[in-house]
């Protein structure tokens, strides 16, 4: 039984849990309430961090089912045969029961504390069960709905706070940066896999490198005109343009990703890759730190 429970939580990715969510604290870090003082769990930072388990149970939840109806396709990978499922530690009904438990409990949590919430947390289950179904073999579209994941992620934040200051500019760089990150992933596939990339997806077929860094060339450069026309064109922001010295980090991210990619022949996924590269973990750290900075403490002194 603890055999079965070890492959149940290896299957629900605790390893993705903060790089795919931790983009619900976008809403209440950049609408200056990450330090509104009231009972914890009342305050936008705590709703929103009940916010954040819930949308990794849900992650969870779609990636149970996912896994399940990749079971075939990833017997043939040579990473995903020795995940759980398909290599049988876990077997597909006590997959199904715990995927079943977990997804209706989150639901109802999720209602539970905010409506708008719930109904998102619908929406992100929906298109995500349509995916793992079906428009993962639709071509452009598969990268497309991983990007919608992401920006119903930010959506889901601030759902959770009452914004003011929150900016639309904010849902645009959060879907390139996703954009980026859905080819980048498909490109790492295709390397990875080389001639049985069919065999394990068959909609490597339709993408092929040259396509792919064409279209990571064109995302790089709309996400930093997009987050830069962010750092002086959004409402709310200090009027002195400080979120500017911002950029830097964001060029930095980007390029260094690139470097990996090109350079040093880095093949694992881009949320692996952000795990173990201590340069990008810094450059992240230094970001969040000056955001912080620039909305809550530079404002005061001034």
């Amino acid at each position: 039984m603890l055999t079965v429970l070890r492959a149940l939580l290896r299957t629900m990715r605790p390893k993705q849990w903060l790089t795919k969510n931790i983009f619900i604290f976008a809403a209440v870090v950049f609408d200056s309430k990450l330090f509104m003082p009231g009972p914890f769990f009342q305050t936008p930072l705590g709703k929103t961090i009940i916010g954040f388990v819930l949308l990794c149970l849900i992650s969870s939840t779609i990636y149970i089912i996912n896994d399940i109806a990749d079971v075939n396709a990833d017997r043939q990978h040579p990473k995903k045969k020795y995940r759980p499922i398909p290599s049988g530690q876990l077997p597909i009904p006590i997959a199904w029961g715990a995927a079943i438990i977990i997804g209706l409990f989150t639901l109802g949590a999720s209602f539970a504390l905010d409506a708008t919430f719930g109904v998102i947390v619908v929406i992100y289950a929906v298109i995500n069960l349509a995916y793992s179904f079906k428009l993962k073999h639709v071509v452009i579209i598969d990268v497309l709905i991983i990007a919608a994941g992401f920006v119903l992620r930010v959506a889901a934040g601030v759902a959770l706070v009452d914004v003011v200051r929150f900016s639309p500019w904010l849902y645009m760089c959060m879907a390139l940066l996703a954009l980026f990150l859905g080819f980048s992933k498909r490109r790492q596939e295709i390397i990875q896999l080389q001639n049985n990339a069919i065999n394990s997806r068959a909609i490597l077929e339709e993408y092929n490198l040259e396509f792919l860094d064409g279209m990571l060339n064109v995302i790089m450069a709309c996400t930093i005109i997009a987050y830069s026309l962010y750092t002086f064109l959004a409402e709310g922001l200090p009027v002195n343009h400080t979120m500017m010295l911002t950029i830097p980090f964001v060029l930095y991210a980007i390029f260094r990703y690139l470097y990996l990619v090109h350079v040093r022949g880095e093949n694992a996924p881009p949320d692996e890759v952000i795990l173990k590269d201590r340069a990008l973990q810094i450059d992240g750290a230094l970001w969040a730190l000056s955001v912080i900075l620039i909305l809550y403490v530079l404002p005061k002194a001034a």
